[in-house]
């Protein structure tokens, strides 16, 4: 088990070095502490001009023991509307599911998720109220994104 844990631990160390020296634009990503690199606090800033914009949305990243093997658990702790997110703000996202590769890392999941707001998957809906809205009523929608963006300040 120990191999396994320490090869986990020396890709995580890869993966916050590589953040810190290249972080993907609009986000950013850390260990909540310094004792645990298993679990992550990452910020992702609404792109602009688009419903997000201005918005600053926080999200908790769960690594397991068999990463990069196994894609890590990652869950928005700000309120969003989106169809591709649950109600408790986990996210359904290929990249983190069935097309995960260890190819993967911190900044390319952080950098999905940014995109993934302004480029939802309606067909494949977490949130069927959100998809609905998006499919039918882009205008409602983009008014409820706007509310969320506006909040995801508010409390900072």
């Amino acid at each position: 088990m120990a191999c396994c844990s320490s090869s986990s631990q020396l890709r995580l160390m890869s993966d916050l070095k590589s953040i810190v020296n290249e972080p993907p634009e609009g986000c950013s990503a850390s260990p909540l502490s310094d004792d645990n690199l298993f679990v992550w606090s990452a910020t992702i800033f609404g792109p602009d001009e688009t419903p997000w914009e201005g918005g600053v949305f926080s999200l908790r990243i769960i690594f397991g023991d068999n990463y990069p093997e196994k894609p890590p658990r990652v869950r928005f702790t700000s309120e969003i509307f989106h169809p591709n997110v649950y109600h408790d703000g986990t996210l359904c996202m290929d990249i983190i599911q069935d097309a995960w590769s260890p190819c993967h890392n911190i900044c390319t999941i952080l950098t999905s998720v940014q995109s993934l707001l302004t480029d939802p998957n309606p067909t494949s809906p977490a949130n069927p109220e959100a998809a609905q809205l998006f499919q039918h009523d882009i205008q409602a929608y983009n008014r409820r994104v706007r509310r969320c963006a506006r909040r995801s300040t508010e409390s900072m």
